[in-house]
């Protein structure tokens, strides 16, 4: 039984900014770098925080947060364990889509794109920058997988603890990194009266070429 708590009338006025042709870069990628730049300055809690949305074997889609942890004109990368729910949809369809929504700040931005796997090397430079609890965390969960009790996940990782108790610890085999190269990105600014600022960048011909959408 529900509490039937009303939802209905819920809502506020996107009054933040605007956002006009004139504002964008031609490049998207530093246009996105730019937004990003904004929301850290502007305190967003978690800015590089994204939703990836992928689609199993039947066509069913799955979403979750991710964290944002390399950009440049190749694409956004993301790390996983490779045996996870995630990896074994990308392994079968490797487009996906990201989504940024700084709510504060009245914008989102959606990437949709190709994923590829990074090498062996971009994902031992990233795991040694992690901290020490983090890389022995990478090792303990086998992610996505069932498990009976919280107390054998904390378990395993005191004994991998003890294990790598001495020198560094390796590079699972299990985890990396990928890279969703664009093939599209919208940037969505909230507007008064609910009339919106959207605008699409699209890949024509190795360019970028920007059409504004209706809200």
């Amino acid at each position: 039984m529900t509490n039937n708590i009303d939802i209905s009338t819920e809502r506020r006025e996107y009054d933040h900014a605007s956002l006009r042709r004139e504002d964008l870069l031609e490049d998207p990628i530093v246009q996105f770098e730019q937004w990003l730049g904004s929301a850290k300055q502007q305190g967003v809690r978690d800015a590089t925080a994204m939703t990836l949305a992928t689609v199993d074997e039947r066509g069913m889609p799955f979403q979750r947060m991710v964290l944002l942890k390399g950009l440049d004109d190749r694409g956004f990368v993301f790390f996983t364990n490779l045996g996870s729910r995630k990896a074994q949809q990308l392994s079968g369809n490797p487009l996906a889509c990201l989504h940024f929504a700084w709510l504060s700040e009245d914008r989102q931005v959606i990437i949709n794109g190709k994923t590829s796997p990074l090498s062996r090397g971009e994902n031992l430079r990233y795991f040694l920058t992690r901290p020490r609890e983090s890389q022995l965390a990478a090792w303990a969960s086998k992610q996505s997988h069932p498990i009976s009790t919280r107390r054998v996940l904390e378990e395993k990782f005191r004994e991998l603890k003890a294990q790598f108790s001495a020198g560094e610890i390796e590079l699972p085999k299990f985890w990396g990194g990928y890279r969703l190269e664009p093939e599209s990105i919208e940037f969505w600014q909230g507007g008064e009266s609910r009339l919106h600022d959207r605008f699409l960048y699209s890949r024509v011909d190795g360019g970028w070429q920007i059409e504004r959408l209706s809200p």
